[in-house]
C-alpha cells in the first residue's frame, strides 16, 4: 500500500508556471506506474500524464503535450509536474496516483492523493 500526498497547487496567471510535487509514503514506490489527473468543477476526472516505474516512458494527454513534464525520483519517493504555459482551461483540482498495473487507464490506478488546486488567472 501507499499513501500519496500532493503539493505545490495554487494561482498563477495565465502564461506562468507551477510544479506539482507528489510524495509517497512506503518502501516500494518504484514498483508503481506514477499518473496525474485533474478534475474541474462540474467535469469528470481526465488523464493528465503518467510515468513507467522506472521513468523510461512517459505520456500525456494531447491537451497538454508540450506544457507539461511529468518526472520521478525513486530515490526520493517523489513524482513531480512540471507545467509551463498555463492556461485558463488548465483550472482544476490536481490528483497524483499510483497504479501496480497498467498505466492509459483510470480505474487501473488504486491509490490517489487528496489533490491540490491549481487555478490559472487569465
Amino acid at each position: 500500500q501507499v499513501q500519496l500526498v500532493e503539493s505545490g497547487g495554487g494561482l498563477v496567471q495565465a502564461g506562468g508556471s507551477l510544479r506539482l510535487s507528489c510524495a509517497a509514503s512506503g518502501r516500494t514506490f518504484s514498483s508503481y506506474n506514477m499518473g496525474w489527473f485533474r478534475q474541474a468543477p462540474g467535469k469528470e476526472r481526465e488523464f493528465v500524464a503518467a510515468i513507467t516505474r522506472s521513468g523510461g516512458s512517459r505520456y500525456y494527454a494531447d491537451s497538454v503535450k508540450g506544457r507539461f513534464t511529468i518526472s520521478r525520483d525513486n530515490a526520493k519517493n517523489t513524482v513531480y509536474l512540471q507545467m509551463n504555459s498555463l492556461k485558463s482551461e488548465d483550472t482544476a483540482v490536481y490528483y497524483c496516483a499510483a497504479s501496480l498495473r497498467g498505466i492509459g487507464v483510470i480505474r487501473e490506478y488504486d491509490y490517489w492523493g487528496q489533490g491540490t488546486q491549481v487555478t490559472v488567472s487569465s
